[in-house]
């Protein structure tokens, strides 16, 4: 279960599809096995399916990670957001303490797992459409018929649909405004990763 303090949950769905939309990369666990599997991998969100959302996927054959999906357990996925450290410096009031801003969403549902070649195919297509849409030119799925059913016969579908959505945004709501401020100020002021947990701090403001 993930602890999450009142002033750092998040509740809306559309603001929890749009995280997963944009942090699409997921850690995949099916946590009742014994020594429960984890797979990193891509998930693609259909908001309109179920009443949370539907997550789709693949992993390889050769990944027995599908066997813990197929026996209908349930399935964890843990979409990790921008993160970055805190310095007490930046702040005005004190004593302070060093911290960590992030955002972090869980997903939990039960998998239905796919072996057939239509299904595989339609799921393969839409992720590549969803990743590669925003390229100029786009790649297309167009190969060799003989080398598809090759690729696509050493892969395993799968969807979950999403049951329950825990996050935590962790985003110095439990500070002063103006140390807000300033640390989402400093944030903007660094790398890739700080800007844009700064602009998620502008956007969620307590």
């Amino acid at each position: 279960m993930l602890y999450v303090p009142d002033s750092f949950a998040e509740n809306d769905l559309a603001t929890l599809h749009a995280f997963i939309a944009a942090h699409a990369f997921a850690t995949l666990i099916s946590p009742d096995a014994h020594d429960p599997p984890i797979t990193h991998l891509p998930l693609l969100l259909d908001a309109r399916r179920g009443e949370h959302g539907t997550l789709l996927g693949h992993v390889a054959r050769a990944n027995p990670h599908w066997r813990h999906l197929e026996s209908g357990s349930t399935a964890l996925a843990l979409f990790h957001g921008p993160h970055a450290y805190v310095s007490p410096g930046w702040y005005v009031n004190h004593p302070s303490v060093p911290t960590w801003n992030y955002a972090v969403v869980h997903v939990h549902g039960r998998p239905r797992v796919t072996h057939e070649a239509t299904e595989l195919e339609g799921l393969v297509a839409r992720l590549v459409e969803a990743f590669e849409h925003s390229r100029e030119p786009p790649w297309r799925m167009q190969l060799p018929d003989d080398y598809q059913a090759q690729m696509l016969g050493a892969i395993v579908g799968f969807e979950i649909e999403i049951t329950r959505i825990t996050a935590k945004f962790k985003l110095s709501q439990n500070r002063p405004a103006d140390d807000r401020a300033r640390v989402a100020a400093a944030l903007a002021a660094g790398g890739p990763e700080e800007r844009v947990l700064a602009a998620l701090m502008q956007l969620r403001k307590a």
